[in-house]
């Protein structure tokens, strides 16, 4: 269970055996709704206008639709934002995902080869970070996105620590 503002959190009567989840900060909800608008509105607008010059006032009506997109995309993003988290066990990494089609990534840190910490220049405006974990195995990749910089790089420290250890065999 996790609070939504990337502090972990036990269920209540949760076992020792069960692992600590801990959510996305909120500022990446933050930006992908910025995003949205502002993609969506500008092609609402665009599209209002141009169907108000070439086809009429009555087909300008149609430039609701972007608006309606944009509505219903801002409750999904919430969704998909809840549905992030991940928790640090003993010799794995637990990253789950996903509204309908609920996804759930075991990393060993053994297979661990690679571990980066990524931040385009949206993230970073909005103070975000991303660590992306290379394996072994390809198709095992798997990536955390929107963490806060300095919760990436002490995930991509700790990581890149257990990784060597296990690969050792310590």
């Amino acid at each position: 269970m996790e609070t939504g503002t990337g502090t972990p959190m036990t269920a209540p009567g949760a076992d020792a055996g069960e692992p600590v989840w801990t959510g996305l900060p909120r500022g990446l909800l933050k930006m992908r709704r910025l995003l949205l608008v502002v993609w969506l509105v500008p092609v609402a607008v665009a599209l209002g206008v141009l169907l108000g010059l070439f086809a009429g006032p009555a087909w300008a009506a149609f430039a609701a639709l972007p608006l309606a997109l944009a509505a219903w995309g801002w409750l999904l993003l919430e969704r998909n934002w809840r549905s992030w988290r991940y928790a640090e066990r003993a010799d794995d990494l637990l990253i789950s995902r996903g509204v309908l089609w609920r996804e759930e990534t075991v990393v060993p840190y053994g297979r661990m080869q690679l571990v980066e910490v990524t931040s385009g220049p949206v993230e970073r405006y909005f103070g975000l970070a991303g660590v992306q974990l290379h394996t072994a195995a390809a198709a095992t990749d798997a990536r955390i996105p929107g963490l806060d910089p300095q919760e990436a790089e002490r995930l991509r420290d700790r990581l890149t620590e257990l990784g060597e250890a296990r690969s050792a065999g310590l």
